[in-house]
């Protein structure tokens, strides 16, 4: 019996296990740090991804996704719910969320876009390789981070000012020593600032206003 070479087993031989695709309904799915999962996938449940897990894809519909520190995942959706990232995690896609906000934390990289609807989206010294694209959340591209793809703020599909009570405009942050590649295009009102160690595309749609402080002004 021909006896293949052990480095070429090694490459054609599966791997001793196959990363595991768990799914829900109802509740919640956890991977223990340093795990792998393949998608991750529920209703009416929050996802929490340990530190330095390893996870395809995770999607839920009712509940938040939280990633701890130095994690590798794929795409990460939720409808109402929040997204967080902690330090050092890799996203191999977008980040997509309606009714919750989006924080990339320290040495983060998200390769892909992260859009939200109503959320706020926070970037810590964090690589975004797609846009960002919002209607109402509020966005900080903090103290060194980097942006690729521009910003995008679409006009809302119904009419806010319909409404009686009083609306603040978004608030959006270009940190020291940011860099957003790319235009920032506003369909509607907000208010932009851009410190003056920061470097931007063309602006549409709204004036920045310039500071040179740690933190932006408040209005």
């Amino acid at each position: 019996m021909t006896r293949l070479p052990l480095a070429l087993v090694l490459l054609i031989a599966p791997p001793a296990f196959a990363q595991a695709d768990i799914e829900k309904v109802n509740g919640s799915i956890t991977v223990e740090a340093r795990q792998s999962a393949g998608l991750l996938e529920t209703v009416n449940g929050s996802i929490r991804i340990g530190d330095a897990a390893t996870v395809r894809h995770a999607e839920t519909v009712n509940g938040s996704i939280h990633v701890g520190d130095g994690a590798r995942t794929g795409r990460l959706e939720t409808v109402n719910g929040s997204v967080r990232l902690g330090e050092a995690v890799q996203v191999g896609g977008a980040i997509e969320t309606v009714n919750g906000s989006v924080y990339v934390g320290r040495g983060g990289r998200v390769d892909g876009g992260v859009e939200t609807v109503n959320g706020a989206i926070g970037l810590v010294d964090a690589d975004l390789t797609g846009g960002i694209e919002t209607v109402n959340g509020d966005t900080t591209v903090g103290a060194g981070s980097h942006v690729a793809g521009g910003i995008r703020y679409t006009k809302p599909k119904v009419n806010w000012r319909g409404w009686t009570g009083e609306r603040r405009e978004p608030r959006v942050i270009i940190g020291p020593n940011a860099r957003v590649d790319g235009p920032l295009v506003f369909e509607h009102a907000v208010d932009l600032y851009v410190h003056s160690t920061a470097r931007t595309g063309a602006i549409t749609g709204a004036t920045a206003v310039r500071f040179s402080t740690d933190r932006a002004p408040v209005k």
